[in-house]
């Protein structure tokens, strides 16, 4: 279980982002974490991460304090966080980055295994690199495949669906079901597309540096959808905020 206690993060030059925020996120589930641009989403999720660290406040996994942690740290304790923009690496073949990822040589058929989980062929793509020839929906797949390897605790997507197309936001979509019914840890997403929510098992609505509400996905889809002008389409990824 992740907990966060009374969690203040300021920028530079002191305006404030995070006001005393907490969140208490169970074991196994899929919680969305949603709410109106410019709420501390993103900078929430790098806290958690160990990205950025808070001015005040408590985190701990598993009852364990980690707040003065960073990310090696808590990576080794099982945290990972996939960027809204992956990185790319010139040299490295995607076989290469999974082994990284994963800390041990990884034999065909795991490599086949974890790669189709996020629908792609093995064969296609161990050898390539991970670099500008693959597209946004392909670089996105390859690092929710790292975080698989990992075999994460908790995984932490900061808005998985940006940058990409219709196509490959639908096999995002997918690749997540998939982690979702075969998941042996907890995924945090960070997004307000309302497909992405409809398959949380809870959300949690950040604004104004705050946890707004939470509550199971039924709950919270009825608050942001109920009697909402917000129930008319405002694109084909049907953004909520």
């Amino acid at each position: 279980m992740l907990r966060l206690e009374n969690i203040c993060w300021n920028t530079p030059d002191g305006v404030g982002i995070l006001n005393d925020l907490n969140l208490t996120v169970p074991d196994g589930k899929l919680v969305v974490i949603t709410g109106p641009n410019g709420g501390g989403k993103t900078t929430l999720a790098k806290i958690i991460a160990g990205l950025y660290q808070q001015d005040s406040g408590k985190i701990y996994l598993d009852d364990q304090d980690i707040t003065s942690l960073d990310i090696t740290e808590r990576a080794k304790l099982g945290i990972s966080f996939a960027f809204q923009q992956p990185v790319r690496f010139k040299g490295i073949t995607v076989k290469k980055l999974l082994e990284l990822s994963a800390g041990e040589q990884i034999s065909e058929d795991k490599m086949c295994d974890i790669l189709s989980k996020v629908g792609l062929c093995a064969r296609e793509y161990i050898n390539r690199e991970v670099n500008a020839t693959l597209s946004g929906g392909e670089i996105k797949r390859i690092e929710i495949a790292t975080v698989i390897a990992r075999h994460s605790k908790l995984s932490v997507f900061d808005e998985p669906e940006a940058g990409i197309d219709l196509w490959s936001f639908t096999n995002l979509i997918h690749t997540f079901e998939e982690m979702r019914r075969n998941m042996n840890g907890t995924i945090i997403i960070i997004s307000h597309q309302e497909r992405i929510l409809q398959i949380a098992d809870e959300i949690a609505v950040v604004a104004d540096g705050k946890i707004k509400s939470s509550g199971s996905t039924n709950t919270m889809m009825d608050k942001l959808l109920g009697g909402s002008e917000k129930t008319a389409k405002c694109s084909k990824q049907e953004e909520l905020f």
